[in-house]
């Protein structure tokens, strides 16, 4: 079974061929009994104010600071110790744990993430993305290191070689054979249980800088941006060249799929709002939608080159979308003054590589400042309780007294010492400690 290591835990980033598209009735009563469990959480009192909750959080009314937990790689080391799997089919299986996964935050995480009556399905779909890949060494999806063998070289860069001759502009084709076939599926299985809904990710954001050190290398990158700049400039043209295109493809197929809902945008936290066209089932434009933007690839580089050489290109892309969210694990404090001129910019990544004080002040009331909390925090065995006590209220105290509009966000869990433990009382302590600072 494929266990999805997805954002939000319950997004597939994938669907499945015709060949998998089946469903016994063994499996189907299986998955219909966890989706009613599902549906009594979901229509908890509770779970409604969650939602609106975000929507005001979102919308930059007042609200206490949210706490959000996504376990991303720690879901391989919490699911075997929390689920056992009753279904047959490899479908069915992903379908259970998906389920489960829900169940997990509704009884066991319990942060702020809303529980809702919906189960979300993708399009089976294959994007070329560049037209060239990197060749990997080692296993990238494991958790642990690897490294990779960059094919644009500097015989390449030096040659000057035409670059549209080697990057492409990518093309998305459907397999709507499979895609209605397991959405018809799933319409069998939940109906009059669940909604069923489409929600595919065409892109995790308009990355720039990422696809950049996968074709060339990091140190390479770094070095470009001194011998070879014009070269630089036209690999990142040919990215904000593929990127419009996608999202004209997109847009004109009616293909995009709203992220103003229960629905995980840019680096953490969901994307709950009322200031977009949430209530289209269909976005009619990426104006309708969150914009994701980051370059945490040079957070080591000076502002002066950002500006120069990034920027240019982000604020082409990101004026497309109705609302925009900047960053990932870069610290922002030093670019603030620029990354601030992004168009309808509303969320703003605080990671542990800021300033986080200097970017409390700087954001103030004006973006929703988006914390991220230290994996490390929970990656070892015993935790230390007081220790993230006293991190989280050193920064709860600065952020209430700037009038941040605060979420409290642990991702990037690479690891939780196989103890899911570690994760449930984190999310107790960070209610705690909000408690206390705000009443």
């Amino acid at each position: 079974m494929r266990f999805d290591q997805c954002t939000n835990g319950n997004i597939f980033m994938h669907g499945w061929t015709l060949e998998q598209c089946v469903m016994s009735e063994h499996d189907k009563a299986i998955l219909r009994e966890l989706a009613k469990k599902m549906r009594s959480y979901a229509e908890q009192p509770e779970e409604q104010e969650k939602f609106q909750l975000w929507r005001d959080h979102n919308d930059l009314k007042e609200t206490r600071p949210l706490i959000y937990l996504d376990l991303e790689n720690g879901w391989n080391e919490l699911l075997p110790q929390e689920f056992t799997c009753q279904c047959e089919g490899e479908m069915a299986q992903e379908w259970e744990m998906w389920l489960h996964k829900e169940l997990i935050y509704a009884e066991k995480i319990k942060c702020d993430k809303p529980i809702e009556a919906k189960f979300y399905i993708p399009y089976m779909a294959h994007d070329t993305m560049w037209g060239i890949d990197k060749k990997v060494i080692g296993d990238a999806h494991s958790g642990e290191a690897y490294t990779w063998e960059s094919p644009i070289t500097d015989e390449m860069m030096e040659e000057d070689v035409d670059m549209s001759t080697i990057i492409k502009t990518p093309q998305i084709t459907i397999d709507w054979e499979a895609t209605n076939a397991f959405t018809a599926i799933a319409h069998d299985v939940f109906d009059g249980i669940l909604e069923v809904e489409r929600r595919h990710w065409w892109w995790w954001g308009m990355e720039l800088t990422h696809p950049y050190v996968d074709l060339r290398g990091f140190e390479n990158m770094l070095v470009d941006f001194y011998d070879y700049p014009e070269k630089m400039h036209e690999i990142l043209e040919l990215f904000t060249r593929g990127y419009e295109a996608k999202l004209d493809f997109l847009e004109q197929n009616h293909l995009l799929t709203p992220n103003t809902g229960n629905c995980y945008v840019g680096s953490g936290g969901l994307g709950l709002t009322n200031d977009l066209n949430s209530g289209a089932a269909v976005p009619n434009s990426a104006m309708d939608i969150w914009g994701f933007h980051e370059s945490q690839e040079t957070g080591e580089v000076s502002p002066e080159m950002f500006k120069e050489f990034i920027l240019p290109y982000q604020l082409r892309l990101a004026k497309r979308f109705g609302l925009n969210y900047y960053g990932c694990c870069e610290g922002l404090d030093r670019r603030f003054e620029y990354v601030k001129q992004i168009p309808r910019l509303r969320r703003v990544s605080v990671s542990q590589w800021a300033n986080i004080p200097l970017m409390s002040e700087m954001l103030g009331g004006d973006y929703v400042f988006c914390h991220k909390v230290s994996p490390t925090d929970i990656a070892v065995p015993q935790i230390d309780e007081e220790y993230i006590r006293r991190r989280l209220h050193e920064v709860l105290v600065k952020c209430k007294a700037c009038g941040n509009h605060v979420e409290l966000i642990m991702k990037d869990n690479h690891t939780i010492a196989n103890t899911p433990y570690n994760a449930y009382r984190w999310v107790e302590l960070a209610r705690e400690e909000v408690a206390r600072v705000y009443g």
